[in-house]
């Protein structure tokens, strides 16, 4: 369901306002009254504070990207984990978004290296393994020795989904594939777990 908008000539404050509000609305999470008191919140702002925002927003739009080996978000060409040498290099861990890069280095546990897929397959929403990063992950695998490919995709039916179908590709490769334990709960996603129940579930990884 879309949300309402107002028209913007009909606004109290005027068009201007009324489009900070719509925009503010698109966020994920945000109805109309917390869109309002975002925009109330920028029109009491000072020039400084206001301009800082919005100058925060073009930098990151404009100076982050897609590491060239695992696909996490940097501002390099290759991520801060993809260039660290102390990281064991030889073990690959598959999420599906950044955010589940960050959730699962909270917990301390894991000392490889990722793979971000940019989403899982989701055939009732469009979404196929052509739509991810699955072919650049087979080739990196062969390419440079991987010996464990971690599956931490979240775990729903699409998550599992999108690790059976890796593993598949995979089961005449030389490397060994295991998943997270499940001490993270079925249809669960990474992003909302603590730091104990990832840091359990690295260390209890399975054979997929």
């Amino acid at each position: 369901m879309s949300k309402q908008k107002m028209d913007p000539q009909e606004h109290p404050y005027g068009p201007a306002v009324a489009r900070l509000i719509d925009e503010f609305g698109k966020l994920p999470g945000i109805g109309r009254k917390s869109a309002e008191r975002l925009a109330n919140y920028v029109l009491s702002s000072s020039n400084e504070e206001a301009n800082g925002l919005a100058d925060a927003i073009r930098n990151v739009k404009t100076s982050v990207r897609r590491c060239s080996m695992c696909f996490n978000l940097t501002e390099e060409p290759l991520c801060r984990i993809c260039r660290d040498s102390r990281r064991d290099q030889h073990v690959v861990c598959v999420v599906e978004q950044p955010k589940d890069v960050v959730a699962l280095e909270s917990s301390g546990a894991y000392n490889g290296l990722y793979h971000v897929l940019g989403g899982r397959i989701a055939p009732l929403e469009g979404i196929g393994p052509e739509d991810l990063t699955i072919h650049q992950l087979v080739h990196r695998i062969r390419k440079a020795g991987i010996t464990e490919l971690v599956m931490a995709t979240n775990p729903t039916l699409e998550g599992d989904g999108t690790a059976l179908f890796i593993t598949n590709l995979l089961q005449n490769d030389p490397v060994r594939i295991t998943r997270l334990a499940r001490g993270i709960a079925s249809g669960s996603v990474l992003e909302f777990a603590n730091r104990e129940m990832l840091a359990d579930a690295l260390r209890g990884r399975q054979q997929f």
